[in-house]
């Protein structure tokens, strides 16, 4: 039974971290899948699906762009849940903020200027991009050796437990024999 408790946990244990690092991409994930992430609904995850049918989000500022309701804040929030465009987090507000000028001039330029939020991501964008990233690496790590510290705790309470049962156990079985004894009769 004791052995059972642990593979439990142990099984617990690395489910969990195992879903810490699953990522669902806003390009590739079903509607269920992108309502997994925490903050999206039905709602959200269908503006995402109507979205990606027009074309696959070629970065987050571009999904940011074309999917009503999420924004920096959001985007980051979703990010740090699991949520993905290509492969790629949510590199923070300040890339965002690079991009947005370009963004509203493609808004206002006529139809045959092409726009300018599409260009390629700048050195100081993919540096902060790949800070983020691996801030996030770093999280999730931390976020693993919490889970891991808590389920050795919970190992270590159900030993402690079992030790206590089995204690109780013995404990009770000396008590049932000394009493079956002085309860013989003496000849």
């Amino acid at each position: 039974m004791l052995m059972l408790k642990r593979i439990m946990i142990m099984w617990l244990a690395l489910f969990a971290a195992a879903t810490a690092f699953a990522a669902v991409d806003a390009n590739k994930a079903s509607q269920a899948e992108l309502e997994t992430i925490k903050g999206i609904g039905p709602s959200i995850s269908s503006k995402i699906l109507a979205e990606r049918k027009k074309g696959a989000f070629k970065d987050w500022p571009d999904l940011v762009e074309r999917v009503q309701g999420v924004g920096d804040g959001n985007a980051a929030k979703f990010s740090t849940e699991g949520l993905t465009v290509n492969g790629a987090a949510f590199a923070g507000a300040p890339a965002k903020a690079a991009v947005a000028p370009a963004a509203k001039a493609s808004k206002s330029a006529p139809a045959s200027v092409p726009a300018a939020a599409s260009a390629p991501m700048s050195a100081e964008e993919k540096k902060a991009a790949a800070k983020q990233a691996k801030e996030d690496k770093k999280a999730a790590k931390a976020a693993a050796a919490e889970e891991a510290k808590k389920a050795q705790a919970a190992k270590a309470e159900a030993d402690k437990a079992a030790k206590a049962q089995a204690k109780a156990d013995k404990a009770a079985k000396s008590a049932a024999a000394a009493t079956a004894a002085s309860a013989a009769p003496k000849k």
